[in-house]
């Protein structure tokens, strides 16, 4: 009797095994994507605040979700922007606040994940055309390197001033590009005494701070830099897409938000020699320790879930309505800006 129990045990949970092998894929399989071929428009791919994607497209994660995903760089976040709105790009790669700036213009867009929670943009000031900066103050009538006016780094660094009690008129904005190339112009315009200070992403930032041409005075590559200048944390990168894209595209968001999270979880564990072997030598101006220790002061910036949360999104519109007097905070309706519906079942099904 005791071996009949055994063998009936023995079989009842080989036929469970049995049955959960078969079901298995059906439980994982994932719908197809409506939009299987679709193009993506960044400004300045090569910049460290856009290395989830990167990675997602290096380590085939768009692949594996069904997608062929062409990713435009335009070398700058206005143009992916323009390409959107001109029908070139189903997909941005960009700020999140965009978003918001195009909702003022009428434009309903949406993001639906999140690259990195914190602007991951520094401002220094020349060692060598400010020599003994003690003070913010010390900026008046200078020039200021930005990656374009109105871009992210104007902003950061318009924010930054006007806690000196500087304003726009106070100071003189010039834009520096934000390619692959802009780190040598950068360098060079400081040498030459063309630039004061410098407002920009990694890895060109950290470049500049260890050679001893600029001297960090505010600093969002971190999250508590990020809340010293702004009062809260700020959503930066992340794509989005229109509205009606997001409603009649439903498969296709999320199998981009699927690889993008899965980019995201695979960060968390990233070794210094994965990154090494992932991203594209170009990308790291000629000096792969340079590379390394850029991402090294920004990883907490980088999102874990892809996911934005209430507070964050908050922050960047008081943050923008201070910049940009189109932006009024009053007109704009947060909840139509961004949806995490899409993060949420990224998260669940790679446990980021």
């Amino acid at each position: 009797m005791a071996a009949t129990g055994l063998r009936r045990r023995a079989f009842h949970q080989a036929a469970l095994w049995l049955a959960s092998a078969v079901a298995a894929p059906v439980l994982h399989a994932q719908p197809r994507p409506e939009k299987a071929r679709l193009t993506l428009a960044v400004g300045g791919k090569a910049s460290l605040n856009h290395l989830p994607l990167t990675l997602a497209e290096q380590l085939g994660f768009f692949k594996a979700e069904g997608l062929e995903v062409d990713i435009v760089d335009q070398g700058d976040g206005a143009l992916a922007v323009q390409a959107a709105l001109a029908g070139a790009a189903e997909v941005v790669v960009g700020a999140y606040a965009e978003t918001l700036e195009l909702q003022s213009r009428g434009h309903s867009y949406r993001a639906f994940v999140l690259l990195g929670r914190a602007p991951q943009i520094a401002l220094g000031v020349s060692t060598r055309n400010v020599p003994g900066f003690r003070a913010l103050e010390q900026l008046r009538g200078r020039r200021i390197g930005v990656v374009r006016p109105g871009s992210s780094s104007h902003m950061i660094a318009s924010l930054a001033l006007a806690r000196a009690g500087l304003g726009s008129a106070d100071v003189r904005y010039i834009a520096t590009g934000a390619g692959s190339g802009a780190g040598a112009g950068v360098l060079a315009a400081l040498r030459d005494g063309e630039l004061d200070a410098i407002s920009h992403t990694d890895p060109v930032m950290t470049m500049l701070e260890q050679r001893g041409e600029v001297r960090i005075v505010s600093d969002t590559r971190t999250l508590r830099g990020t809340q010293e200048l702004l009062g809260g944390p700020m959503p930066t990168c992340c794509l989005y897409a229109s509205a009606d894209f997001v409603q009649r595209h439903p498969q296709t968001v999320q199998a981009l938000t699927h690889a993008i999270v899965r980019a995201l979880k695979w960060l968390q564990t990233a070794g210094p020699g994965d990154l090494i072997k992932t991203v594209p030598e170009s990308y790291m101006l000629g000096d792969r320790a340079l590379y390394l220790a850029s991402f090294n002061k920004l990883r907490e910036a980088i999102s874990h879930d892809g996911l934005i949360s209430d507070e964050g999104a908050r922050t960047t519109l008081r943050a923008l309505a201070d910049f940009e007097a189109l932006v009024r905070s009053e007109r704009i309706d947060l909840g139509r800006s961004y949806t995490n519906e899409f993060a949420r079942r990224a998260k669940q099904r790679f446990q980021a």
